[in-house]
């Protein structure tokens, strides 16, 4: 097969998606383009969307309609930014987690809905344009789902922090980096999408342990008072100076809601000012002796910190919005150490950890150990990756043999099911609070 010249790559997120226009020959992004799921009005989790398909076969038919308009609107989006016709596109890699994979691809849904919930099958799926119903003669490829809830993103996420072993380019910059295949032991590293399924995997020697704990759409700001995807209007950042509130928002205009980064770092700084106690409750306004308390409202029968104000909006972070960000957090925790468990080794063995996620801004190390993700150990190795299922979709088409590096990977996979393992629940219960809170009784 010969060198593709133009390629797309696309991240398939359960809120958000993103397309980008590559040169495979020097792995140039061209150009990028983001934008909702339109199938959240089925629901903003994979479980409410896979319980529609369940249920008719006409919701399911609608959601695999949607997505599939959307991406190729995206994909002709990065053509047209960058000048290149759709007819020169040869090639694109689509990576999301098992259930969004299914609905694109028109699959039944029932066996990942319920136990043992496993994808139709595991490898990678290559298939013309014309079975999307998009137009062309190329050829797409949707990667491998090694389980229920680890899918293609994670698999795309790995490959791209790992490469394939030869002389790759870096995603996104037109750079040669050249990997030689290391006699010694790969590292022990962690790998974190802090998204909506909250993925993770774990590499230890020849094996990778990978669970995906279901942490809602949180980190990716749904199901919040004021939450919204990390786009223009949306407040990426959040600190507190003495007793004043400094916002950084997306796009510079006026702002419309918070995104995941800016909802973690308001909770970290919530947090070391005291407004938010270690086991999640926000003081009354009362209770707090700074001119913070002038921040605290009584809305909708609970305590709200307001975290923007003017004549056209009011945007707050309420009591229910942390305990969604508790939520999220112990489950992930509780993830990480079933994982842990499984591979025998303890956090303190790490080497490497490696972040990502659609949360707008980078996501601090040290944001996580004061919600209770990272212990200290974690936040001196941990890098973050903007995009990573989507930098490692364009790595995976600048190589030429036919994902066969992305298949050998994705065997390599052994998924832990977390759902209904004691284990698992113990810990999260112990991990729900925040650090310095042990729970009662």
């Amino acid at each position: 097969m010969g060198v593709t010249m133009y390629a797309i790559a696309i991240d398939l997120g359960t809120t958000t998606l993103a397309v980008s226009l590559i040169e495979t020959a020097s792995g140039e992004r061209l150009a990028m383009s983001a934008g909702l799921n339109p199938q959240r009005s089925f629901g903003a989790d994979v479980v409410s969307r896979l319980a529609a398909a369940v249920e008719s076969d006409r919701a399911q038919q609608e959601m695999t309609a949607l997505i599939r308009s959307e991406l190729q609107r995206l994909a002709h989006e990065v053509c047209r930014q960058s000048g290149v016709a759709w007819s020169d596109v040869g090639q694109v890699a689509i990576a999301g987690n098992p259930a969004m994979q299914h609905l694109l691809l028109g699959l039944a849904v029932r066996k990942l809905a319920f136990p043992p919930y496993r994808p139709l099958y595991t490898c990678g799926t290559h298939l013309a344009f014309s079975d999307l119903g998009w137009e062309g003669g190329a050829e797409a490829y949707v990667f491998p789902m090694p389980g229920g809830f680890v899918g293609g993103d994670t698999v795309a996420f790995l490959f791209g922090e790992r490469g394939s072993g030869t002389g790759d380019q870096e995603p996104g910059t037109g750079k040669t980096v050249v990997v030689h295949p290391s006699p010694l032991p790969a590292p022990r590293s962690l790998y974190l999408d802090m998204g909506t399924n909250g993925e993770m995997a774990l590499e230890v020697g020849d094996t990778i342990w990978a669970t995906s704990a279901a942490a809602g759409p949180a980190f990716e700001g749904g199901n919040l008072s004021c939450g919204m995807a990390a786009l223009p209007g949306a407040i990426s950042s959040l600190r507190i100076d003495g007793e004043r509130v400094q916002t950084v928002v997306i796009g510079n205009v006026s702002p419309q809601g918070i995104c995941g980064s800016g909802v973690i770092e308001a909770i970290t700084q919530l947090l070391g000012q005291g407004v938010i106690e270690p086991g999640g409750r926000m003081r009354d306004s009362a209770e707090i002796p700074s001119n913070l308390a002038g921040r605290v409202l009584f809305w909708n029968g609970e305590n709200a910190f307001v975290l923007h104000r003017d004549a056209q909006r009011l945007l707050l972070l309420s009591q229910t919005d942390i305990r969604q960000i508790q939520l999220a957090t112990g489950a992930i925790r509780a993830g990480l150490e079933v994982l842990y468990t499984r591979a025998g080794i303890s956090p303190g063995a790490l080497e490497r950890v490696v972040l990502t996620g659609s949360f707008g801004a980078v996501l601090r190390p040290e944001w996580l150990k004061t919600v209770g993700i990272f212990d200290e150990g974690m936040v001196h190795i941990t890098t973050f990756i903007p995009t990573g299922a989507l930098a490692g979709a364009e790595r995976a088409l600048m190589c030429a043999d036919r994902f066969d590096a992305v298949e050998r990977l994705a065997d390599r996979f052994r998924v832990v099911p977390l759902s209904g393992t004691a284990l698992f629940e113990k810990l999260f219960l112990k991990y729900l609070n925040f650090p310095g809170h042990e729970p009662k009784g």
